[in-house]
């Protein structure tokens, strides 16, 4: 493409009319979801006025589309553009501009919250001045909000003064974390179905914001010299499908526990559900045409002009789609809210009804998903199996034992975290140890025997142009120093063992059944130190340095010691663990909290071997291969040399008792 593309006028034009469309399109998707939601009509009580009761949800609709060009432009210049390349310096500036529209849009949305929440009388006054610190200082909500306009300003800063990888990388993930908070705000956080909302919310916003972000970096780097539009495209054409489908399984579990039921679509909640569901589809619909038809032509002309029409076209869907997003969070959905004084101590806790008893057959029937992990196991059994087809097109093999590992550990992962342990490990000790278990010990057993980094290496395409796709993370990854210091298999043990005393023995158990943040993050700490460990032991994909064999033994030998410690000393507690939750949940049914308690210690020390006897036996096993492929080709060696090392050995030891015999006789003369 030639340097006069970076002056074109019409790509100009079509870059400013895309941006312009957008923020229409929003604006007219948010009034008409106010309008039809009622998300701004008059309160009863302490009515804000109607300035804030409109503004606050077209703030929203900026800070929305700020926040997609935030993380989407990271997203997009990590996955697909050069770094020190003029093009990823015009995303990561994208990226520095929407933080800065979504800082100042956060700060602006968190003072309308407060106008809403306690409608003081505005003022200057020193008054008004405190009682709004002690929103943002002292309430959750405030806090919330303060911490969102913080990280924005950070990523501000940063987006703009990063320009390589890996700093670059490490902007995006504070990105992504800044949605964090925002996905406890509105009815999120009051709903009963408190852990899924919050879930579906957090992967709802990160994936439109991947979606929305990209297309904005697309129009806007699209005509400039130096891009190939088709690559460009096509790999952020990859991303949207990602991000699809993340939108559409979030958006599903939202609406359930918003509606409740079917009949709920009818109400102007449901009404606004069903036309972002109905402009979702018609933008997956896009995405597929021009996936499959006009990319691979985009080089001519007509087809540009194609491209530009579909793009625009997806980009007025997308705002509208943002601007019933952002009424959608002033309607109050038609159920789900909780009663206004709680009944029992478990809704007190937990904001969900205490289940029925846990009799054998709800170990068939109890399901409580949780979405995230839902979305990460899906994800990891496409891409896997994917990986595998690849491999057998090209006609490569790959061991099906593999697969049916990888397989069954996904599963596994969903059952623990959707499935009866996940919806009575907040009851029952027992019930969360066994869960404890399974991540740390049986599904990392199962998901490192898949061998997923090697399959990565084998079946993702090299690229050759400086860009990183999914191979080039991985080994960058697998290369980094932080996986060399967390690979190494001592490091690896001692996370592994001393993350499970500091768990149970301090506070984080506490923080983990009271704040949903503080769950997730155990069940990610503990399948991720699992896994590393296991993987230290008995895989086979690659890392920095293994341990021989004699010296895993060894290693697994202690671990099994303090892991069975670890469980008695669970069972010999004489005080109740987190004693105002598990003994305050009024639980009529199933054993005492402390005898509940005990059972847990006997299952880390009984059942929680089990994995570990099998990584032992799985070690001995791969000790006696690795020896009898030694000899084996040291039998090959020596069938190659004629037993020439045998002979020079022979030979050797002949002369050496030569010499003995000469220097005995020399001494008895």
């Amino acid at each position: 493409m030639s340097a006069r593309a970076e002056q074109n006028p019409t790509a100009s034009a079509y870059r400013a009319g895309g941006i312009g469309i957008l923020l229409a399109a929003g604006l007219v998707g948010v009034l008409i979801a106010l309008l039809v939601g009622g998300g701004a009509a008059p309160l009863l009580l302490q009515d804000p006025g109607p300035f804030v009761r409109w503004a606050t949800p077209i703030v929203k609709l900026v800070m929305n589309i700020a926040s997609a060009a935030m993380l989407g432009s990271l997203v997009l210049a990590l996955f697909a553009l050069r770094s020190e390349e003029k093009s990823f310096d015009v995303a990561l500036n994208t990226a520095s501009a929407g933080a800065a529209v979504f800082t100042v849009s956060a700060g602006i949305s968190g003072f309308f919250t407060f106008m809403a929440a306690f409608n003081p009388q505005l003022s200057a006054e020193r008054e008004f001045g405190e009682q709004l610190g002690r929103f943002l200082l002292e309430l959750p909500l405030g806090q919330s909000w303060l911490i969102t306009t913080i990280m924005g300003s950070v990523i501000t800063v940063l987006a703009f003064a990063w320009r390589t990888w890996t700093p670059t990388l490490i902007t995006a993930v504070l990105a992504a974390a800044s949605f964090l908070p925002l996905a406890t705000q509105g009815h999120s956080g009051e709903l009963a179905g408190h852990n899924t909302a919050v879930n579906s919310i957090l992967l709802h916003t990160i994936g439109a914001s991947v979606w929305l972000g990209g297309l904005l970096v697309v129009v806007i780097l699209r005509g400039r010299s130096g891009i190939g539009t088709t690559q460009l495209v096509s790999r952020y054409s990859s991303l949207a499908i990602a991000a699809f489908a993340v939108v559409a399984v979030s958006g599903l579990a939202r609406s359930v526990v918003a509606l409740g039921d079917i009949s709920q679509l009818l109400t102007p909640y449901g009404t606004i559900l069903l036309a972002k569901a109905v402009l979702l589809v018609a933008m997956g619909m896009l995405g597929a045409w021009y996936r499959i038809r006009l990319i691979p032509r985009l080089e001519s002309r007509n087809a540009s002009r194609w491209f530009w029409m579909l793009v625009l076209c997806e980009v007025a869907l997308m705002g509208l789609a943002s601007g019933a997003a952002a009424a959608l969070a002033r309607t109050p959905p038609p159920t789900g809210e909780e009663q206004a004084f709680v009944q029992t101590p478990a809704e007190n806790l937990t904001r969900s009804p205490l289940p029925p008893e846990f009799t054998i057959d709800r170990w068939f029937t109890a399901w409580d998903i949780d979405v995230l992990w839902l979305v990460a196991a899906g994800f990891g059994l496409f891409f896997y199996l994917a990986g595998v087809r690849r491999l057998r097109v090209r006609g490569d093999r790959w061991p099906i034992h593999r697969t049916i590992f990888w397989v069954l550990g996904m599963l596994l992962l969903l059952w623990v975290t959707g499935g009866p342990i996940n919806a009575y490990q907040e009851y029952l000790f027992s019930v969360h140890m066994l869960g404890h278990m399974m991540l740390s010990m049986a599904i990392p057993l199962l998901l490192v025997s898949g061998a997923p980094i090697t399959l990565a290496l084998r079946a993702v395409h090299k690229r050759d142009d400086g860009t990183r796709g999914g191979r080039e993370w991985i080994m960058w990854a697998v290369h980094s120093p932080f996986s060399r210091i967390v690979t190494h298999p001592f490091v690896a043990a001692g996370i592994f063992i001393l993350s499970l005393w500091a768990f149970y023995f301090t506070d984080l158990v506490r923080w983990s059944m009271y704040e949903h943040l503080g769950h997730e993050w155990m069940v990610a700490h503990f399948l991720i130190s699992g896994y590393l460990f296991v993987m230290s032991l008995v895989g086979v994909d690659p890392v920095p340095y293994r341990l021989p064999y004699p010296g895993r033994l060894i290693t697994l030998i202690a671990i099994m010691a303090m892991h069975a410690f670890f469980g008695i000393a669970i069972m010999m507690q004489e005080g109740l663990m987190v004693a105002d939750w598990f003994g305050s949940m009024g639980r009529t049914w199933g054993p005492t909290p402390l005898d509940d308690q005990y059972i847990g210690g006997g299952i880390a020390w009984s059942i929680g071997e089990i994995p570990t006897l099998i990584l032992a036996i799985t070690v001995a096993i791969q000790w006696s291969r690795s020896d009898t492929k030694l000899q084996k080709r040291r039998d090959r060696h020596a069938d190659r040399t004629g037993e020439a090392e045998l002979e020079e050995y022979n030979a050797k030891l002949a002369a050496l008792a030569e010499r003995d015999r000469r220097q005995a006789e020399r001494e008895a003369r």
